[in-house]
């Protein structure tokens, strides 16, 4: 028998993560280049310093790597484009740890915001639900 189709998978829909929201709406500033969920990957296009004199351009690349919310389960690498004046430009990575820290930080705050946010709905979707330890009738025997 064919287990084509078959397979057990556990995908959650880009909506329901917390992290992979958070990362879009920190980055919402900068148009994206590509957004792939299924891959886990975000990357902006070239975003411009707010001189508009200035020939330096930077690009973010955020790799969700969990959907869980934590600091290890993001990847940010960014990167800078230095154009001379005939346009010939020079990209590098940026190794600051300032800055990817930075980002960091807001993604985590604002993806527990989401996930705050989220069980509270499901808990007034679902109501409150109570726990509660069964009763027996059990004698406790003593020992000898």
């Amino acid at each position: 028998m064919s287990t084509l189709g078959k397979q057990n998978t556990n995908f959650q829909f880009a909506s329901s993560n917390p992290m992979w929201r958070a990362s879009l709406d920190v980055l919402d500033f900068a148009p994206l280049l590509n957004a792939n969920y299924s891959g886990g990957i975000i990357i902006t296009d070239w975003i411009s310093s707010e001189d508009s004199t200035s020939n330096e351009f930077y690009k973010i690349t955020i790799k969700v790597l969990s959907n869980e919310i934590r600091a290890d389960a993001l990847k940010i690498v960014l990167h800078e484009k230095n154009c001379n004046a005939s346009n010939i430009c020079k990209i590098s990575k940026i190794e600051s740890n300032t800055v990817e820290s930075e980002i960091s930080k807001k993604i985590l705050r604002v993806a527990s915001l989401y996930k705050k946010q989220d069980i509270k709905k499901l808990s007034e979707e679902l109501g409150e639900y109570r726990v509660t330890t069964p009763k027996t009738n059990r004698k406790k025997s003593k020992k000898k």
